[in-house]
């Protein structure tokens, strides 16, 4: 899987309060989830944010409390991917069971700005600035992880396996 697009950047300690603020959980549409993403950390992000766009952050990206609708609402908002220094544990579950690409990248989240255009091979590992013409290798998700991912998610990657009568089903 190959993501272009531009680079929100964000610092450290991003939490779900800030992705998704729990006024808004009061609903489980994507779309409402979307509209309010990051508006307590970044009021203008959901006019910025075209699809295929990356979040770029430092250490601890989706600490907080463990609410699934965090990831739900970045990825419903258009977002490709999120690159970071790391990750909150719950986050990174959630964003993989929910099928939302991330890749821990300490020096691509120290190298990029906001507003760099980015192209991330999930494949690979490998995330390109390409307005700043440098590349930075990402820690690369396990195959398995991929394909949770690839298939839109936890949820979806069991279905799929199930209907293909696929080990473990």
């Amino acid at each position: 899987m190959i993501f272009e697009g531009t680079a929100h950047k964000y610092g450290r300690d991003v939490d779900t309060d800030v992705i998704i603020p729990a006024r808004y959980l009061n609903t489980h549409d994507p779309g409402e989830l979307a509209a309010h993403c990051m508006e307590d950390i970044d009021r203008d992000f959901i006019g910025r944010v075209q699809p295929g766009d990356i979040i770029v952050a430092d250490e601890n990206f989706g600490c907080g409390s463990s609410r699934e609708q965090a990831p739900v609402a970045i990825r419903a908002a258009g977002v490709s991917c999120v690159v970071a220094t790391s990750f909150a544990r719950i986050f990174y579950r959630n964003a993989i069971n929910i099928g939302l690409p991330i890749l821990v990248c300490p020096e691509a989240a120290a190298g990029v700005e906001n507003g760099d255009r980015l192209r991330v091979d999930l494949d690979k590992g490998e995330v390109v600035n390409l307005t700043r013409e440098t590349t930075y290798q990402a820690d690369r998700f396990p195959e398995f992880m991929q394909e949770i991912v690839t298939a839109g998610g936890l949820m979806k990657h069991v279905k799929k396996r199930k209907q293909s009568g696929g080990a473990n089903a």
